[in-house]
């Protein structure tokens, strides 16, 4: 017996309230907007500015050891990530540790880093000195960073938008484009709200649930745009509703598996990956949501045109409904 998330035959009426959905996710789209304008983000070490430290030592790294060695030194925002290189020697053991810019500086001080390597070596004497590798990253810098993950986001989207107008129609493209926006303008409120970390990981997870959500709504509209030209009689809500249907089941085991390796990866990832599972995991909910009652309803408000006046030139062929 095979397993099935959806039953089939489904025939729920998604536009019955469309207008409420549309509703509910304007006010959600407008309470994230007003959480950023209002709080801000917690913009990490890529954002801000700070010092990255690369240590190198023949015994294993412990990160919870050295995130307690450096506690007390009180740094702020301080990341520790191993890093694996197949072409290490055994007794090779790298890590590295950012670290934030402190208060009225660009950049950590020598004391500062020295501080840091004396708190290191009372639990790892082992550890080489001077660290290998002290890089700094001064707020010019980050302020093109940030710049740069914008006009990625926003390029991602406007590609998106002619792609959707090539592939359908303009109507399509809006509702595509303007599920997207949903979905990154909902991300980043989330972050705001919750004040998590925000840094270039969650830039690429962005980017990721971009590319996801439109998977989904392509998915949903290709199937409309088979049986607008299937049932051509029957009225827009009605099209829209069974494409939404006879692709349910498809969407949610695709977002239900999906789900299943980031909330694996969140519990067991470590805090290295955590912001970015965090992104994924709400950006797999909200792409799936999106495609559903913001992109079709979108599309049910712009309408399609259905001009079934002129004869169909393929009418009688076998091959009427395959889109070439």
């Amino acid at each position: 017996m095979r397993l099935r998330l959806v039953k089939q035959g489904t025939n729920f009426d998604f536009f019955k309230r469309w207008k409420v959905w549309l509703g509910i996710s304007a006010l959600m789209m407008v309470l994230a907007f007003a959480s950023f304008m209002i709080q801000g983000l917690n913009y990490g070490i890529d954002f801000r500015g700070g010092t990255t430290i690369r240590t190198e030592s023949p015994q294993p790294v412990d990160v919870a050891t050295y995130r307690a060695a450096l506690e007390s030194l009180e740094l702020g925002d301080v990341s520790i990530t191993e890093v694996f290189d197949p072409t290490f020697d055994a007794d090779q053991n790298v890590a590295l540790i950012s670290i934030q810019a402190q208060e009225g500086q660009e950049s950590v001080s020598g004391d500062v880093v020295a501080q840091v390597q004396t708190a290191l070596l009372a639990v790892d004497p082992e550890m080489v000195t001077p660290f290998p590798s002290v890089e700094s990253v001064g707020p010019t810098v980050s302020g093109e960073l940030i710049m740069t993950a914008a006009y990625a986001v926003i390029a991602a989207i406007a590609a998106v938008l002619i792609y959707i107008w090539l592939r359908f129609e303009w109507q399509f493209a809006l509702g595509a484009v303007a599920a997207l926006v949903h979905d990154v303008i909902l991300t980043i409120g989330i972050f705001s709200e919750l004040q998590i970390q925000f840094d270039l990981a969650i830039i690429a997870a962005l980017l990721t649930i971009v590319g996801y959500s439109l998977n989904d709504t392509v998915v949903v509209f290709d199937r409309v745009r088979e049986n607008l030209r299937r049932y051509k009689k029957k009225p827009l809500n009605e099209v829209l509703n069974l494409s939404i249907n006879e692709t349910l089941s498809r969407t949610f085991m695709t977002s239900v598996t999906t789900l299943l390796a980031l909330i694996a990866l969140f519990v067991l990832g470590g805090d290295v990956i955590r912001g970015f599972v965090f992104a994924m995991i709400w950006g797999v909910i909200i792409g799936t949501y999106s495609s559903i009652f913001v992109a079709s309803a979108i599309l049910l408000f712009l309408g399609v045109k259905r001009d079934w006046s002129k004869p169909d030139a393929t009418e009688g062929n076998q091959f009427a409904n395959i889109d070439a």
